[in-house]
């Protein structure tokens, strides 16, 4: 069946219900799990006088909000007793992260939900599931 999932998650509604589908498949599987979080890099870089208090707050919000989302996917992966690797990634291309990070971890399915924006954030930053879905080469799970 599958041997190692990728699950993409930023904490959203929807990334954790792809987290108990991904989960739930590790366990039948008997598959580990690997969740990495994709930083946005800090929006204001290299304009003006970037403030680097407003930089570091920034990075340390990022972090925790990839904490908690971790947190809340081992909570479920402890349950089922599945194995729980994680990691987080920087860049302006999460979908690009995500393929890589599939590679990397040699995993053979993504799991991932089908939006974490909404409104116009969703339409001018495009659809990142439906980017993973573009350049994935294994096979991808999308839930709604």
């Amino acid at each position: 069946m599958y041997e190692k999932i990728l699950l993409p998650t930023d904490g959203s509604d929807v990334s954790m219900a792809a987290a108990e589908r991904a989960v739930t498949l590790a366990r039948l599987a008997a598959a580990p799990l690997h969740a990495i979080y994709v930083c946005e890099p800090y929006p204001y870089a290299g304009i003006g006088e970037a403030s680097s208090a407003a930089l570091l707050e920034y990075e340390a919000a990022t972090q925790q909000q990839a904490k908690d989302a971790f947190a809340r996917v081992a909570a479920l992966a402890k349950v089922q007793g599945v194995t729980l690797s994680t990691a987080t990634a920087e860049g302006h291309s999460p979908a690009e992260h995500i393929v890589e990070a599939a590679r990397s971890c040699s995993a053979d399915l993504i799991v991932m939900g089908s939006h974490g924006r909404s409104g116009v954030a969703r339409v001018l930053l495009g659809s990142v599931a439906g980017k993973v879905l573009m350049l994935s080469h294994i096979p991808v799970m999308i839930v709604k």
